[in-house]
């Protein structure tokens, strides 16, 4: 647990919240990363895969929504109609959704290959508590 020592409270359950909406929509490989250390735009990145552009839409109409129920302020968000690609902008916790050609193609996890992940079935299962 020694990856949340950073993490507020308010984050930390931001993160979770985001995490089980994306969940409970059936997003696969929700990976959750801390960039802290490199990004002076975003302290996290939540990266989740959709099996279709339906699937994508889904996924975010929920997650705006989950957001919207829990007064999160969102600056903005792309919906990516058809890109295979959807953004959702939380501030210090940047959400993307992709198809998973889409996610192959832009491989943010390897462009953010330094940061540090956060276990995603850790957070879950805490939540479940």
């Amino acid at each position: 647990m020694n990856q949340f020592k950073e993490l507020t409270p308010g984050y930390k359950q931001l993160i979770k919240t985001c995490c089980q909406a994306l969940e409970d929509t059936k997003a696969e490989n929700i990976t959750v990363l801390n960039v802290s250390a490199q990004s002076s735009l975003t302290d996290f990145l939540i990266l989740a895969s959709a099996m279709s552009n339906p699937h994508l839409k889904a996924l975010k109409r929920d997650l705006d929504q989950t957001l919207k129920d829990h007064k999160v302020k969102v600056l903005g968000g792309e919906a990516g109609d058809d890109t295979g690609w959807s953004i959702v902008d939380a501030f210090d916790v940047m959400i993307h959704l992709f198809t998973p050609d889409m996610r192959e193609t832009y491989s943010l996890e390897t462009l953010w290959k330094d940061s540090l992940p956060v276990s995603t079935e850790d957070l879950l299962a805490e939540q479940a508590d």
